[in-house]
């Protein structure tokens, strides 16, 4: 079967143009050597090109790739060539398994930098996505597992998540994992050295994956997709050094000369400060991708005007978040108002909203940034962001508050910031849980799964003259939504009441 298996995925590797045929020997023979086979067997050599081949619909989804690999890694640890039978083993070994298909960075660079010269950057990137996917460094068939809808609020339709397509990590792995001799190379899951690296339990194989280099205000970046992939084509440009994130001057910059560069794409950055900020503070970098998010088709509900700026649109946007949006053709005078913007915003106070740029020295004003082309004009949005926590929010004041954490507890980062929910795997058991105990009329406040959602369905259940099998689904799902709507309104630093609005305008006021 493994020999068998050896020819389907080199013929795999053909229809998907990651393997020419010129090589198709080498990597036939480099895949004996990986599973320490000396030759193929005459059957395998027999196999016909048409009981190889993949079918349209199978190369698209990754599913007969995910049971070929299974299949090989299988034989593999039967064959002792891998430690233990488990998740964290086997995403090590399918990674050195695909690596053997894999051309040279340097191909893929000159071929994605061809393809942008003589047909634009559209066909650069969709070349650049699909070996990303064929490559199984985007892991499609896991992906797929994610629970996914769209829930209506009185912003537009937001985004909602349920992310399974990070694997749990097993106990063996974990045990392993703490035994392993600690290593900073790479420094962190960004770094370029992860480019080819064979990865360990407490660190990805990256063998499969490949980086684009960029230049973005004079420097050097890199670009690649994030293998998770929460939406379409979503990618992270990153500083070619390790270097911690930072919102200034140079960020407006680099967001736009990325946009300048693939206009189809929107680019945004994280805060640089804790809560308010991403995963991966440590080393500077940006997400984008060709999406269109709520927040991006949210309207100006009131415009204003700066003086010395008056060449510039801006306004206040429709969203639950306090979102300043900027416009037009010259991204200069778009850069030079945002300035003013985040410099003013650092170190601005109003204690009538609960705002404090800094408490004992520590400073909690940022702004997180998002650029993007809207037909001949620019956009940038700046989201105002405070990090500060008391007694009662010591999460964050201006973070999901505690109400909310039955759903939503994490940081609020860019991703969310824009109108997309990345929800915890364990709702995905919890809510078939809680639509059959809802359905069955049970108490929720006695079942220590459930207990903590037992305050939100009594909220919502009078808001509905019937529940049943027939819209059960429907609701639970639109208050999930409504209660990401909360969750991104306890964020916003200025509330969506007479109060906020006033507070706001005293900032703009003050510019």
């Amino acid at each position: 079967m493994i020999q068998k298996n050896i020819r389907k995925l080199v013929q795999y590797g053909v229809q998907t143009g990651l393997v020419p045929a010129e090589d198709v020997i080498f990597t036939t023979n480099k895949l004996l050597e990986l599973f320490k086979l000396d030759d193929i067997t005459e059957e395998a050599l027999a196999l016909t090109e048409d009981e190889l081949k993949f079918t349209d619909e199978e190369l698209e989804s990754g599913k007969a790739l995910e049971a070929l690999l299974s299949e090989m890694m299988d034989y593999a640890y039967e064959a002792g060539l891998m430690e233990e039978n488990t998740i964290g083993y086997r995403d090590l070994f399918d990674t050195k398994i695909m690596s053997m298909l894999m051309p040279r960075p340097s191909e893929v660079i000159q071929k994605f930098n061809d393809l942008y010269k003589n047909e634009g950057a559209v066909a650069a990137t969709d070349y650049y996505y699909k070996v990303s996917r064929d490559s199984d460094y985007i892991r499609r068939y896991r992906i797929a597992r994610d629970v996914k809808w769209v829930a209506p609020t009185q912003y537009g339709d937001l985004d909602i998540t349920i992310n399974l397509s990070k694997p749990e990590k097993d106990p063996k792995a974990i045990a392993a994992a703490k035994l392993a001799k600690q290593t900073g190379y790479p420094k962190c899951l960004l770094c370029r050295e992860n480019e080819g690296y064979a990865g360990r339990l407490n660190h990805p194989a990256r063998q499969n994956h490949r980086i684009i280099p960029v230049t973005i205000n004079d420097s050097n970046w890199g670009f690649q997709y994030s293998p998770y992939v929460y939406y379409n084509e979503h990618c992270i440009v990153f500083n070619s050094q390790h270097v911690p994130m930072k919102i200034e001057h140079a960020t407006f910059c680099k967001l736009f000369d990325f946009v300048k560069q693939f206009p189809h794409y929107f680019v945004g950055s994280n805060a640089d400060l804790p809560i308010v900020g991403g995963s991966i503070l440590s080393h500077d970098h940006f997400q984008g991708g060709h999406y269109e998010f709520a927040m991006a088709k949210a309207p100006v509900e009131k415009e204003f005007e700066i003086k010395g700026f008056e060449d510039v649109k801006a306004g206040i946007v429709k969203w639950p978040m306090s979102v300043i949006r900027l416009s037009g053709k010259d991204t200069d005078r778009i850069i030079a108002l945002a300035d003013k913007i985040l410099t003013a915003w650092r170190g601005y106070s109003d204690e009538e909203c609960f705002i404090l740029a800094e408490t004992d020295g520590e400073p909690h004003n940022t702004i997180t940034p998002i650029a993007r082309k809207r037909g001949e004009n620019f956009e940038l949005d700046l989201v105002l962001r405070n990090n500060i926590t008391t007694e009662e929010h010591p999460l964050g004041v201006y973070h999901p508050h505690a109400k909310l954490h039955h759903i939503k507890k994490e940081n609020i980062g860019l991703i969310e910031v824009m109108g997309l929910a990345v929800l915890p795997a364990r709702l995905k058991e919890e809510m078939a849980l809680l639509k059959k105990a809802i359905l069955e009329g049970k108490d929720l406040r006695k079942d220590e799964t459930l207990e903590k959602h037992a305050d939100w369905v009594d909220e919502f259940k009078g808001k509905y003259a019937k529940i049943d099998e027939t819209n059960i689904d429907k609701i639970v799902e639109d208050e999930i939504g409504l209660v990401f709507m909360q969750v991104l309104e306890d964020a916003g630093v200025y509330k969506r009441d007479e109060k906020g609005f006033a507070g706001f305008e005293r900032f703009i006021n003050s510019l």
